[in-house]
């Protein structure tokens, strides 16, 4: 019996850092071990790091940083393709637009906001996530999904991702709560929110998650109409994406 592949890398320059494999999906099948991986920002990685994501042969990064996020952080590994798809934030400057007004915010502010932002991956950014299943259909794996802290952003593309495998859903919210365990906050980051505002901020909730999904269920009847007018996931481009990253 072979040992079971470890799912998350604890590297110097790279938080949270893991892969999707393993999860049982459609027909008793696992998500295959080494092909999606999933990440914060991969600028500040060390030269050790380098050498265990090279190990992985990995050959693309679908990086859903804004642009200017994108701009102070370059991949710092030069072959992989990046492949640009952009999410821009909005939870800081709401919250700051917020605390400029005169408003005493709390952690509710923070959950609010948050909640918001997962919505808008849905009802102005679906097109981003469209982009992203187009390139899973195609060869690119093995492969790393990000943004800046790999945890909302990537995390609702890590659950869409699953879905569409056909993993169940209580297992998908612990793959996705894994964040908290895993998840690192830059120590050098500047933040002028209150204390139990960036607690919110740095961790996620299933009620993050849940957010989207009520606004998937609200704007397209259900998630399997999302998948195909939304994504682009018909009948066949889900059987083509459960035969690339299923086992046989």
């Amino acid at each position: 019996m072979k040992d079971t592949p470890f799912r998350h890398f604890n590297l110097v320059g790279a938080s949270n850092f893991r892969d999707l494999g393993g999860y049982v999906g459609k027909d008793g099948r696992a998500v295959r071990w080494r092909q999606i991986f999933r990440s914060n920002h991969l600028g500040n990685l060390t030269d050790a790091d380098i050498a265990i994501l090279r190990g992985l042969g990995l050959r693309s990064a679908f990086d859903f940083r804004g642009l200017d996020e994108r701009g102070e952080a370059v991949c710092a590994i030069e072959e992989i393709t990046v492949h640009s798809l952009p999410v821009e934030p909005t939870v800081v400057a709401t919250l700051r637009a917020r605390l400029a007004s005169g408003k005493a915010l709390s952690s509710n502010d923070g959950i609010e906001v948050m909640r918001e932002s997962y919505i808008g991956y849905v009802r102005q950014n679906t097109r981003r996530y469209r982009s992203l299943f187009a390139h899973l259909l195609g060869d690119s794996a093995p492969l790393v999904i990000h943004c800046t802290a790999g945890k909302d952003r990537t995390g609702f593309a890590c659950a869409l991702i699953l879905h569409a495998l056909g993993v169940p859903e209580d297992v998908i919210a612990e793959d996705y709560l894994l964040t908290n365990r895993f998840y690192r906050r830059d120590p050098s980051a500047t933040n002028d929110l209150p204390y139990d505002v960036r607690q919110v901020l740095g961790s996620v909730e299933f009620s993050f998650l849940e957010a989207a999904f009520d606004a998937i269920r609200f704007d397209y009847g259900d998630l399997q109409r999302y998948l195909s007018d939304g994504l682009g996931l018909g009948v066949t481009e889900r059987v083509t994406l459960q035969a690339r990253y299923l086992e046989a």
